[in-house]
């Protein structure tokens, strides 16, 4: 049981250097968790690569196709952004050292962890790994 963050999720569908082990450790969790913030900034993120011309149209499309299938057959397990961890977020500003860069979509994810008692946080992004560690979450990356 794993959460991981949009960065490590997008190497599901995105080809990157650790998409390989990225796929091959999320395949193999018996249930792998995402804030439900991560269904939108994936699809941004295809978007970006539509926008950027790095995918075709086709390729986009597949994309979408893939993660609606692994949706709806139960790959995801999407933990929705309640009320509780909206107001345990923004209150996390009052605390957090000046010299932390977090990021609000950020905050969230690592909030929704901390939330549900996770103690570790997959995570490709750098800002996100030191504010992970500055809340008391490990970061982790798998790496090729």
């Amino acid at each position: 049981m794993i959460i991981c963050d949009t960065s490590a999720a997008a190497k599901l569908y995105v080809s990157e250097n650790e998409s390989r082990a990225v796929r091959a450790l999320l395949e193999n969790e018996d249930q792998v968790f995402a804030s439900a913030l991560t269904r939108v900034e994936l699809m941004s993120v295809f978007h970006r690569m539509l926008r950027e011309k790095l995918w075709t149209g086709p390729q986009f499309q597949t994309a979408v196709h893939q993660f609606t299938t692994d949706e709806n057959g139960g790959f995801w397990n999407w933990l929705p952004l309640e009320n509780a961890i909206i107001e345990s977020a923004a209150k996390t500003y009052t605390t957090l050292s000046n010299i932390v860069y977090l990021r609000a979509s950020d905050c969230l994810h690592l909030i929704t962890a901390l939330h549900h008692n996770f103690a570790e946080i997959y995570t490709y992004d750098p800002h996100q790994t030191r504010a992970a560690v500055a809340l008391g979450l490990s970061p982790v990356a798998v790496q090729p």
